[in-house]
C-alpha cells in the first residue's frame, strides 16, 4: 500500500481525532495493543516540535500532540548495550551492575517476558536488542530480524538476495567510505525499498495484516537508523543539505584548540566543521527525516488494527541514546551532555485510557520507567525496578516523578569519558572520576551547555548541594567513589560492577 503526500498528511492528522467511545468501553477498556517504536542513537532534540532549526518531523509531531512529549527523558547509561539492559530491565546501572559498554547476562524478567506473560503476542521487528540473550530469551515470541551491521540476519540474507555483489553488508558499507561509528555520510546506494528502515516498516506493517488470535500486541519496531553509516536516500539527504547548517553547540569550557578536524578513529573527539558538519548532518538528519516521513502508515495501520478489535492501543516512541553530532567537539555517544543523554520519549493512547493530549513534561524521567509504566497499563504483574510507571503522569497527574536523576558511564572509548550526573530537569552537575573535575549548568537558560557554572561564584552553594547529593549517592559503590563525605576520584571504574 502507497500513500501519497496528502494522504500522509491525512494520517499524521490523524492521529489528532478522539475515537467516540461506548459508555461499557469507557467503563473497563481491555488491556491495549502497545507498539513500541525505537530508533538507535536519535538525540531528545531533533523533532520540529522542539523547534529543531533544521529537522522536519511531522509524523512524530502529531504524536506528541495527541499525547505528551516528555523533554527532559534520558538515557541513565547512554551507550546501546547498557541503555538496552536498562530498557529490558526497568534496573538503573547502579542496580544491575552494567554501567558500561559491556553485556551482562540479564537475570530478571524482562519488558517482553513480563507482557508475555501476561497473555500478550511479543514480536520485534528489526534492530536487535544487544544483549548476551536472544531475542527468544529475553521474552520475544517471535523475531524478523534486520539490524544493519549483522552478517546472517534476515535483512542481510534479504539484500544479498536483491543484490549477490554484497556478499558481506559491513564489507560494503566499508567500501562506500562509511563507518559504522563516524561521521562520513552519502546517499544510500540501492533502491529504496532495499534500505534497512524501509524494510523494517514494511515488515512490521505485513505483521499487522497477518490474522491474529484475540492476544493483545506488543510489536517493538526498532531501527539502526540515525545511528550510522549516514546514509539516508537521495531525496532526504540532498533536502538536508539545501537547508541551512545547524549550529553545534560550542562550551566555553572545552579546550578547542586541542581538536583537529580528522578526528581519530575509534576516539570521540573531532573539530567537525564546514561541508564535513554539513554532509554529516545531511546523513543524520535525513535519516530521522525519512524514519518520520515511512512511520505515518505503521502508526495509522497500527491503530486501525487495534480499533477494528475494539481494543485500545497505546505508542511510545523513544531512544536508547543520542549523539553529539560535533557538540562540543565530541562525535557519538556515552557523554553526560544533552546531545548524548538525552533522548525523545513521546507516549500517545487511544481515548480509552484517559492520557492528557498535546502535553509536554519537563520533569527527568528515563529508560527504567517504560517498564512499569508498560506493565501498569496491561495489567501485568512487574517485578523489583528502579522506574516509575508514568501512567498517572500521562493522565494529568502534575506530583514530582522523582526530584532528580543520576546517569554514569564507565570509561567508553577513553578514560576521560567516564562520568556521573545528576539532573532535576533543570540544572545539570558533572562530575568526571578520573581527575574529579565538575561541570554545573543551567538548562533552562543554557540548553546547549555553553556556560559552565561551576566556577561561578554566584553558583557557589548551588554546586555544593549537587556535590552533596552526589556524595550521598555514590556512598557504598564498590568502586570507592564515595566516602559517604566526599568525592574520590581516579578510582578504578570497570564497565561491569563488582559485587553486582
Amino acid at each position: 500500500m502507497s500513500f501519497n503526500p496528502l494522504q500522509r498528511t491525512n494520517l499524521v492528522l490523524a492521529l489528532l481525532v478522539p475515537v467516540a467511545l461506548s459508555a461499557s468501553a469507557a467503563e473497563s477498556p481491555p488491556r491495549p495493543d502497545i507498539l513500541l517504536i525505537m530508533p538507535d542513537q536519535m538525540r531528545g532534540d531533533c523533532m520540529s516540535i522542539v523547534r529543531h532549526p533544521v529537522v522536519r518531523t511531522p509524523t512524530l509531531d502529531g504524536l506528541a500532540r495527541g499525547g505528551m512529549l516528555f523533554r527532559r527523558a534520558y538515557s541513565t547509561v547512554p551507550s546501546c548495550i547498557p541503555a538496552r539492559h536498562a530498557l529490558l530491565t526497568g534496573l538503573f546501572p547502579q542496580t544491575s551492575g552494567v554501567v558500561g559498554f559491556r553485556q551482562r547476562s540479564i537475570t530478571v524478567p524482562t519488558m517482553p517476558r513480563i507482557l508475555g506473560d501476561a497473555g500478550y503476542a511479543t514480536v520485534l521487528v528489526g534492530r536487535a536488542m544487544h544483549q548476551a540473550a536472544s531475542e527468544a530469551e529475553l521474552g520475544y515470541q517471535r523475531a524478523i530480524l534486520g539490524s544493519t551491521y549483522v552478517a546472517h540476519d534476515q535483512y542481510a540474507a534479504d539484500l544479498r538476495q536483491a543484490a549477490p555483489e554484497i556478499t558481506d553488508i559491513r564489507s560494503w558499507v566499508t567500501s562506500l567510505g562509511l563507518s559504522y561509528n563516524h561521521w562520513q555520510a552519502r546517499p544510500w546506494p540501492l533502491d529504496n525499498a532495499l534500505h534497512p528502515t524501509t524494510w523494517i516498516i514494511e515488515h512490521a506493517r505485513r505483521l499487522l495484516a497477518e490474522p491474529h488470535d484475540g492476544r493483545p500486541l506488543f510489536l517493538t519496531a526498532s531501527f539502526y537508523a540515525p545511528h550510522p553509516p549516514l546514509f539516508p536516500p537521495d531525496a532526504h539527504f540532498q533536502a538536508v543539505l539545501r537547508r541551512p547548517l545547524a549550529q553545534t553547540a560550542h562550551g566555553d569550557w572545552v579546550d578547542w584548540a586541542s581538536l583537529k578536524p580528522e578526528g581519530t578513529d575509534g576516539g570521540s573527539r573531532v573539530l567537525l566543521q564546514g561541508e564535513t558538519l554539513r554532509r554529516a548532518q545531511a546523513g543524520y538528519f535525513g535519516l530521522i527525516e525519512q524514519l518520520d516521513h515511512e512511520l505515518a502508515p505503521l502508526i495509522a495501520e497500527f491503530r486501525a488494527r487495534s480499533e477494528k478489535a475494539g481494543r485500545p492501543w497505546l505508542i511510545l516512541f523513544t531512544s536508547d541514546h543520542g549523539e553529539m553530532l560535533g557538540d562540543h567537539g565530541y562525535f557519538r555517544k556515552c557523554e553526560p551532555f544533552e546531545g548524548s543523554a538525552n533522548i525523545p520519549l513521546i507516549v500517545a493512547g487511544s481515548p480509552e485510557l484517559g492520557f492528557v493530549r498535546d502535553a509536554q513534561n519537563q520533569r527527568p524521567v528515563c529508560l527504567e520507567d517504560i517498564l512499569p509504566t508498560l506493565a501498569e497499563i496491561a495489567g501485568a504483574d512487574c517485578p523489583a525496578h528502579d522506574g516509575t510507571s508514568l501512567i498517572a503522569t500521562l493522565r494529568g497527574a502534575s506530583g514530582e516523578i522523582r526530584p532528580w536523576l543520576h546517569s554514569e558511564h564507565a570509561p567508553c572509548y577513553s578514560k576521560g569519558q567516564a562520568f556521573h550526573a545528576l539532573t532535576d530537569g533543570r540544572y545539570k552537575y558533572i562530575w568526571r572520576p578520573l581527575d574529579g573535575h565538575e561541570l554545573l549548568f543551567d538548562l533552562g537558560v543554557d540548553p546547549h551547555e555553553e556556560h559552565d557554572l561551576a566556577l561561578a561564584p554566584d553558583h557557589r552553594e548551588s554546586l555544593e548541594t549537587w556535590r552533596r547529593r552526589l556524595v550521598a549517592h555514590l556512598a557504598g559503590r564498590p568502586e570507592g567513589f564515595s566516602d559517604g563525605q566526599r568525592l574520590i576520584s581516579g578510582r578504578p571504574y570497570p564497565a561491569i560492577q563488582v559485587g553486582r
